[in-house]
C-alpha cells in the first residue's frame, strides 16, 4: 500500500497515478484501430461511415464503461481504499453464491492478462519495420521485431525479483510524455478535419452497427472494446494511489486518448482512398498518422510505454495472487517484498509462469494484428462478474432500485460485448479461454475443498482443549520428562468452544508426551480488511497454556514468528506468563526460551470416510491436498524456514471407522 503522500490527492501522486493505473488503457491506441481496419479488410473498405461509427463507439464505450461504471460506481465501492474484484468480492460476501462470479472474474482476469504484455510491445516494437536509424535500415521481418520483442519480456521478467521501485519513479513522467504526445499528435491529424468531431454523438455509434459498410455487424464490438481493457486494472490499482488521484487524472488520460482516437480516424478518412495504402490490411494508422520526423521519437516512447503497462499487469497479478491466497481462493505461494513498500511484492512461480506464457503467446500469434484477434475475450467475463458482485454492493448501500438499474444497463452493455467477442474464440481467444479454466479449476478445488472437507470433519475429529488442560500443566511440571522445548507452538484453529482437533491432543500426550514451559494455540484468521493486523489472547485460566488468534488482512505476511515474538514479550511484561529466561546464552538479557513448531500435514488416507464420500467430494478433497502437497510448505508460508520445525503427517480424518461389509467368520480361543 503507497504512503500517505503518494495516495492523498497531490501533483506528485496524481503523476504517480499516470505511472502505474493507465498503462493497459493507455496503450490502447497502438493496436485498436488497426483492429477495427483489419474488420473492414483493407483500408480501401474504411468508408468515413464506419470509421466515424467505430471512433463514436470508441468513445462512449470508454464514457460508459470506464468513466460510469468504474471511475463513477465502482471506486465507491472501495475496500478500506483497495479495489479490484477479490476485495470487492471480500466486502460483498454476504451471500455464499457470490464466490462463484469471484472466482470466474478473477481467473479470467489473470488469464487475459497474459495477452497485454505481448500485445502492447509487439504493437509498439512493429513500427520500426522498415525504419531507418541513420544509414541503418531495420528489417522488414517480422521474425526480427519478435526475437526484439522476445529480449525486451524477458528483461522486464527477470528484474521483477529485485524490485522496481527505483525505475518506478520514471513511470509518471514517462507516461506523462506518453499522453501528451499521443494527444498532440491526434490533435494535429485532427485540425486538418474537425468534422470528425461529430463522432461523438452516439447516433453515429447506434448507426454502424448495421451498416452495410460495416461487414462484421454487432462483431465490430469486439475491437471497440480493447479501447478499454484496462478499465478493470484501473479499480484493482486503486488502493496504490487513491482514488482522488484518478478522478483527477482520468479527464486528461480520456482527453488524450480521444484525441489520438479521433487524429487516427481523420488521417484514415483522409488516406483510405490513397493508392498507397488502398490494398493493404494491418495498416497502423498511429504511426502512419505521424510526419516522418517524429516516429523515432514515437516508437520509443510507445515501447516505453508498453513496458510500463506490461510492468502494471505483472504486479497487478501478483497482488491479484496475493489477495485470492488471504482469501483461500488459491494455494500457499512464496510472496517476497524486494521494494521498500509494501505494495513492492514479488511472486516467482506467477513470474516465471506468467513470462512462459506471455512469449509462448508472442511466437505463436506471430503479429499483433493476430494477438489483437484473440485479445478481450476473457476480460468480458471479468467485468460482467464484477457488476454483478457491484450489484450486490449497491444493495448493501440500500440502493436496491439503482442496484436494479445497474445491473440491468451495465449486464446488456456488457453481455452485448462479450456476444461480439465469441467470435474470437476460433481466432486464438481459445488461449485464454484454456488458461481461464485451468486458473478457474485451481480455484476451484482449492476453494470448495477446504469446505467440503470441513464439512466431513465429524465432531469425533475434535476434542475439547479444555478437558486437558490439567494434564497439560501436570506434565509441564513433570521434571521426570526431558524438556522438549521451552515453549511449544501448534499451528492449528482453536474453535470458540475450544474445539480441537484430536490429532493435536494425541501429539502431545499419547505420542512420548512431549513436555513444554508454555503450549501455544495459535490460530490465524483471514479477515476482509486488507492490511488488519490484530490479536487476542486467551490465557484459560493458566499461566502456561495460552490461545493466540492473529486477524491478518488478506494483503498481510502470515509470517507469524514476528508476531509470536511481540506477543510473548507483551505477555512477560505484564507478567501473565513465567519468565523463562535461559541459563545460558550469548545474548545478554535475553528473556526468551527455546521455541519449537509443530505443523500437522494432513495425509488424505484411503480408508474409512473415503468409502462413504461421494465422487465429487473426493476429487475436490484429494486434489485440494495435492495441491497443499505441491505448492509452499506450512514452515515456509508462516515465515519458519529457519525455526525449529516439527512436521507430522496425520491421517485426514481419525475416529473408529468401521466397514459395515467385515463380518465374523471364525475366532479360536483354545485355554490350556
Amino acid at each position: 500500500m503507497m504512503n500517505k503522500r503518494m495516495s492523498s490527492l497531490s501533483t506528485l501522486g496524481m503523476l504517480i497515478t499516470l505511472g502505474i493505473v493507465y498503462g493497459d488503457i493507455g496503450t490502447s491506441p497502438l493496436y485498436v484501430m488497426n483492429a477495427i481496419i483489419n474488420d473492414a479488410g483493407t483500408m480501401a473498405d474504411t468508408k468515413p461511415e464506419y470509421i466515424l461509427g467505430s471512433v463514436s463507439l470508441i468513445f462512449w464505450t470508454l464514457m460508459l464503461i470506464t468513466t460510469l461504471k468504474y471511475v463513477l460506481i465502482a471506486m465507491k465501492a472501495d475496500n478500506n481504499n483497495e479495489g479490484g474484484i477479490f476485495a470487492l468480492y471480500a466486502l460483498v460476501k454476504t451471500k455464499k453464491w457470490l464466490i462463484i462470479p469471484a472466482l470466474i472474474g478473477g481467473s479470467a482476469l489473470l488469464a487475459d492478462g497474459t495477452l497485454t504484455p505481448a500485445v502492447t510491445v509487439t504493437s509498439a516494437m512493429e513500427g520500426v519495420k522498415g525504419q531507418q536509424f541513420g544509414n541503418f535500415i531495420f528489417s522488414n521481418k517480422q521474425s526480427t521485431v519478435l526475437i526484439i520483442v522476445t529480449i525486451i519480456l524477458l528483461t522486464i521478467f527477470i528484474i521483477q525479483k529485485f524490485g522496481t521501485e527505483k525505475i518506478g519513479r520514471s513511470f509518471g513522467p514517462i507516461m506523462l510524455i506518453w499522453f501528451s504526445f499521443i494527444g498532440l499528435a491526434g490533435l494535429f491529424n485532427l485540425l486538418g478535419d474537425p468534422s470528425v468531431l461529430k463522432a461523438l454523438s452516439p447516433i453515429y455509434a447506434i448507426k454502424v452497427l448495421f451498416s452495410p459498410v460495416n461487414k462484421v455487424g454487432i462483431f465490430i464490438l469486439g475491437s471497440v472494446f480493447l479501447a478499454t481493457t484496462g478499465a478493470e486494472a484501473l479499480y484493482s490499482d486503486m488502493g496504490q494511489v487513491g482514488k482522488h488521484n484518478i478522478y483527477a487524472t482520468w479527464p486528461f488520460v480520456y482527453t488524450m486518448l480521444m484525441l489520438n482516437y479521433l487524429g487516427q480516424a481523420a488521417w484514415v478518412i483522409a488516406n483510405f482512398q490513397n493508392k498507397q495504402y488502398n490494398h493493404i490490411s494491418g495498416i497502423n494508422p498511429f504511426y502512419e498518422m505521424l510526419p516522418s520526423d517524429f516516429k523515432i521519437f514515437a516508437i520509443i516512447i510507445a515501447t516505453l510505454a508498453a513496458i510500463i503497462a506490461s510492468q502494471a499487469l505483472i504486479t497487478g497479478s501478483y497482488t491479484l495472487v496475493q489477495e485470492a491466497i488471504g482469501l483461500k481462493i488459491l494455494p500457499r505461494l512464496k510472496v517476497k517484498f524486494p521494494g521498500k513498500v509494501q505494495s513492492q511484492l514479488y511472486i516467482e512461480s506467477v513470474n516465471w509462469l506468467l513470462c512462459a506464457i506471455t512469449i509462448s503467446i508472442v511466437w505463436g500469434f506471430g503479429t499483433s494484428e493476430h494477438m489483437e484477434a484473440a485479445y478481450g475475450l476473457a476480460i468480458t467475463l471479468t467485468m460482467l462478474m464484477t457488476t454483478l458482485l457491484l450489484h450486490q454492493f449497491l444493495i448493501m448501500k440500500k440502493h436496491p432500485l439503482g442496484a436494479n438499474i445497474f445491473l440491468v444497463v451495465f449486464f446488456a452493455i456488457e453481455g452485448l460485448f462479450l456476444i461480439s467477442s465469441l467470435v474470437k474464440f476460433v481466432h486464438g481467444g481459445y488461449v485464454t479461454v484454456i488458461i481461464t479454466m485451468a486458473i478457474l479449476a485451481i480455484m476451484v478445488i482449492w476453494y470448495f475443498g477446504n469446505k467440503r472437507r470441513d464439512a466431513h470433519m465429524s465432531e469425533s475429529e475434535n476434542v475439547n482443549l479444555l478437558d486437558f488442560i490439567p494434564q497439560l500443566e501436570k506434565l509441564s511440571q513433570d521434571s521426570s520428562i526431558p524438556t522438549y522445548a521451552t515453549n511449544l507452538v501448534y499451528m492449528t484453529k482453536l474453535g470458540k468452544d475450544y474445539s480441537i482437533k484430536r490429532s493435536i491432543i494425541y501429539s502431545i500426550l499419547d505420542q512420548d508426551p512431549k513436555r513444554a514451559k508454555v503450549y501455544w494455540f495459535i490460530t490465524v484468521n483471514q479477515t476482509a480488511a486488507p492490511y488488519e493486523c490484530t490479536y487476542s489472547v486467551d490465557m484459560m485460566n493458566t499461566r502456561n497454556v495460552v490461545n493466540v488468534t492473529l486477524n491478518l488482512g488478506f494483503k498481510k505476511s502470515q509470517h507469524v514468528n514476528i508476531y509470536i515474538r511481540q506477543i510473548i514479550n507483551s505477555l512477560l511484561d505484564k507478567n501473565i506468563i513465567d519468565q523463562q529466561a535461559p541459563t545460558y546464552s550469548m545474548m545478554p538479557n535475553r528473556r526468551v526460551g527455546s521455541f519449537k513448531f509443530v505443523i500437522q500435514n494432513q495425509q488424505f488416507q484411503d480408508l474409512g470416510a473415503q468409502v462413504y464420500m461421494s465422487g465429487l467430494d473426493r476429487m475436490l478433497i484429494g486434489g485440494r491436498l495435492l495441491l497443499q502437497n505441491i505448492t509452499v510448505p506450512p514452515a515456509l508460508w508462516y515465515g519458519l524456514e529457519f525455526s525449529d520445525v516439527v512436521e507430522e503427517k496425520v491421517p485426514l480424518f481419525l475416529g473408529n471407522h468401521t466397514d459395515q461389509y467385515l463380518t465374523e467368520k471364525e475366532i479360536r480361543h483354545n485355554i490350556k
